[in-house]
C-alpha cells in the first residue's frame, strides 16, 4: 500500500506506528511518505518508517491507497481536498473539520472508498461494554464529564504555543474534546435538541475556549455534558442514572462500576489498544472492499460540539 501523511505530529506519529504494526500483522507491505510543512529532524523511529517526505503539494504523486489527514484542523479541508483525487482511501484526525460550514458535495469523494474519521474513544473497552449493556437498561439521564488542566498535558512544552490553545488552529475543548459527543452519539444516536454554553471562563493564558457545558434532550432521557481546561484532577467519566441504580464508566482508570451489587469491571489494556482496534476497523474495510463513510455523521456531531442546530 502506497500512503501518505499530511502533518507528522503526535498523533500522525501514533497512527504511523500503528498502520505500521497493522500492516506487519497482516503481511501488507507499506510506501509511506510524509507530507510536511518544514524539514525539521524527525526522531529515527518515525524516520525509519518512511520511504520518502515531501515539502509541497507539487510533490505529491497521483496514485496513493490512503492519505492520512493528520495536520492542524484549521488546515483538514484544504488537505482533504488536496487529496481527495490523489488517494483511494482516507483517514482524518478527529474532529472533522474547525466548523461546520464546508461542504462535502465540493470535495466529489469516491463512493467506493473508505472515508474514517478518528474516534478512539468509540473502540475503548469501557464504552464498548457499555454498547453491551444498554440494551439491557432503562436510562433516565446521563452525566460526562472531561476535565483536566491544559498545563499538565504536555510536560516541559508551554501550554500557551500548543495546538490546544490556539483558536485558529482549531483549539478549544469544544473541538478538542470532541470524543465525548462522538461516543454519546454511538451510544444513543443525535439528540433531538441540544443547549449549549461555550466560551473562555479560567486564567489561562489562551485564545481557545475553556469551558464547554451541553444538555441534551432525547424521547426519552436527558444527557449533560461538561468539558473543560482548568480542572486540576483529571476526569473522563460517564455516568448512566437507570431504573436500577447508577452505572459509571472511567475512562481514565478503565472501569465500568454498579450500584445495584454487580461485579465491578476493569479492564486490562494500554491506551493504544483502543487506536490499534480502531486502525484495524479501517483498514479491514479497505481489504474487503468495503464502501464506509462517517463523514456526515462527524460532521453533525461537529455541529451539536459547535453549540449549532441538530439537523
Amino acid at each position: 500500500m502506497k500512503v501518505c501523511f499530511c502533518g507528522l505530529g503526535s498523533i500522525g506519529k501514533r497512527h504511523l506506528r500503528n498502520l505500521t504494526a497493522v500492516a506487519r500483522g497482516r503481511n501488507l507491505p507499506l510506501e509511506i511518505y510524509a507530507l510536511r510543512k518544514t524539514g525539521a529532524a524527525l526522531d529515527r523511529e518515525t524516520e525509519a518508517l518512511l520511504a520518502g517526505q515531501l515539502f509541497g503539494e507539487e510533490e505529491l504523486d497521483s496514485d496513493y491507497d490512503i492519505a492520512f489527514i493528520t495536520n492542524p484542523t484549521s488546515l483538514h479541508y484544504a488537505a482533504i481536498r488536496a487529496m481527495a483525487g490523489r488517494a483511494k482511501h482516507l483517514f482524518i484526525e478527529k474532529p472533522l473539520f474547525d466548523g461546520g460550514d464546508y461542504r462535502l458535495e465540493a470535495l466529489h469523494l469516491n463512493p467506493r472508498g473508505v472515508y474514517y474519521v478518528a474516534g478512539p474513544l468509540r473502540f475503548s473497552p469501557v464504552i464498548q461494554k457499555l454498547g453491551e449493556i444498554l440494551p439491557g437498561e432503562q436510562v433516565y439521564s446521563v452525566r460526562v464529564i472531561c476535565s483536566s488542566y491544559l498545563p499538565d498535558w504536555r510536560p516541559g512544552a508551554d501550554y500557551r504555543l500548543v495546538y490546544s490553545a490556539r483558536k485558529e488552529l482549531g483549539g478549544g475543548v469544544a473541538l478538542d474534546l470532541i470524543h465525548e459527543w462522538d461516543y454519546l452519539v454511538a451510544l444513543f444516536g443525535f439528540p433531538q435538541t441540544v443547549s449549549s454554553v461555550l466560551g473562555k471562563y479560567s486564567r489561562l493564558e489562551i485564545n481557545s475556549g475553556d469551558l464547554a457545558v451541553y444538555l441534551a434532550r432525547y424521547p426519552d432521557k436527558a444527557v449533560e455534558v461538561h468539558l473543560d481546561y482548568f480542572g486540576r484532577v483529571p476526569r473522563r467519566e460517564i455516568e448512566l442514572f437507570t431504573e436500577a441504580g447508577t452505572i459509571t464508566g472511567d475512562l481514565l482508570a478503565n472501569t465500568v462500576s454498579f450500584t445495584d451489587g454487580r461485579e465491578r469491571l476493569r479492564f486490562e489494556e494500554e491506551e493504544n489498544e483502543s487506536y490499534l482496534r480502531e486502525m484495524r476497523f479501517f483498514i479491514d474495510h479497505i481489504c474487503d472492499r468495503t464502501p464506509y463513510s462517517n463523514l456526515r455523521r462527524c460532521q453533525a456531531i461537529l455541529n451539536i460540539a459547535l453549540g449549532k442546530e441538530v439537523l
